[in-house]
């Protein structure tokens, strides 16, 4: 098992891989963390005794949940746990969610209680600690991985934590142009599947339907076709939940089949989902679907990856690699003004850019074009 952590202007992509097969997929901007795992000092602000928890105040002016199972060793009334005003520490357990706050824990480990006592006196929200980056995460999870990294900040800051023989540094980029195009799958809606047929992946507030659908298989007189389709949907289904961090209740539809017939994949789907701590296959439904609960912690990859920002860093990413190819030639950018603003607006990533690339890179907005197109040019030519 390898990790692999690719480091660019404005982003880290961590891969899990189990000899070449893709297990985790992780996009981190360090410039806006999720926030899982950051140590907070936290204020009390409101009890909310019909939620059974209570609202705080955070670093940032960020809310947090603290619910009262977390609240203290001994689950017992918010009430008795905690009053308006009361200044504690607390660490992040879920990232923020549909408009929703972090949910918080109070529960803290030895070393935790320890950093938040050393902290500076006061009653104002505070930040104390960041979390664990996705790396070191996984690292953590899987003790025998080797850790490889062409990022030479994030390799100092693994080995301290790992052990300086466990992780590797390459001047070369860890990610080849399979695992590039496997990225670039996760973020989209549609996944093919061996011998035909495709798995469409719909995401909304409220739920994930993952729908199945046959392909040429549906047509065909092999009676059997349609249930090797679904055999291997049900695989697959399983790992794309896990890799885009899918989360919340999650439908999957197989292609065609009787309710009997398709009662028969339960247990090979509870099998393809046992590696995944988070999911849990609650069964059949009446209408014939699969109902899959998984606990988010994290926010999924269709949230992390939407909007202009991630065509604009992909744009910075091949301007490096041609500044690399071609040193002293100056480049340029051409792209919509929404996916220029979003680059802006990303505390750090045109200025690790010029640094990768050795000079600034030349801006040029284009309005004709939409959010998610952008060509690297050579500055000495338009304007």
């Amino acid at each position: 098992m390898r990790i692999l952590a690719s480091v660019s202007p404005g982003e880290v992509r961590v891969a899990l891989l189990h000899g070449e097969r893709l297990e985790e997929a992780w996009v981190e901007r360090p410039a806006r963390p999720d926030g899982v795992g950051d140590l907070h000092r936290a204020r009390v602000t409101a009890l909310a005794p019909a939620m059974a928890g209570a609202f705080l105040a955070l670093a940032g002016g960020e809310t947090g949940f603290l619910p009262e199972s977390e609240a203290g060793p001994v689950r017992q009334p918010i009430t008795q746990s905690v009053q308006e005003g009361l200044v504690l520490p607390v660490r992040v357990t879920r990232a923020p969610q549909g408009g929703k706050g972090a949910r918080v824990s109070a529960r803290l480990t030895q070393a935790e209680q320890a950093r938040a006592a050393a902290a500076p006196p006061g009653n104002t929200p505070i930040l104390l600690a960041r979390g664990p980056e996705a790396a070191l995460r996984l690292a953590r999870a899987h003790q025998g991985a080797e850790v490889v990294t062409d990022g030479a900040g994030l390799a100092a800051r693994l080995r301290a934590a790992l052990g300086a023989a466990r992780v590797t540094y390459s001047p070369r980029p860890v990610f080849d142009e399979a695992l590039e195009a496997e990225f670039d799958l996760v973020a989209g809606p549609e996944v093919s599947l061996p011998g035909g047929g495709r798995i469409l992946i719909h995401p909304t507030p409220a739920l994930v339907a993952l729908d199945v659908d046959a392909g040429s298989a549906a047509g065909t007189r092999d009676p059997e076709a349609q249930r090797r389709v679904n055999e291997a949907a049900v695989a697959e289904a399983a790992r794309q939940i896990r890799l885009r961090q899918l989360a919340g209740p999650i439908l999957l539809d197989l292609a065609g089949m009787t309710q009997k017939r398709r009662a028969t994949l339960a247990e090979p789907l509870a099998q393809a989902l046992a590696p995944d701590r988070l999911a849990r296959l609650l069964g059949l439904g009446p209408l014939g679907l699969f109902e899959i609960l998984r606990q988010r912690i994290h926010p999924p990859l269709h949230e992390v990856l939407a909007g202009p920002l991630t065509p604009g860093l992909a744009a910075l990413r091949q301007a490096v690699r041609e500044a690399a190819a071609r040193p002293g030639r100056r480049l340029a950018l051409r792209a919509a003004p929404a996916l220029m603003a979003a680059l802006e607006a990303l505390p750090g990533a045109l200025a690790e850019a010029a640094e990768a690339a050795g000079q600034p890179l030349q801006l040029r907005p284009d309005p004709t074009r939409s959010w998610a197109q952008w060509t690297i040019e050579d500055a000495s030519h338009g304007g």
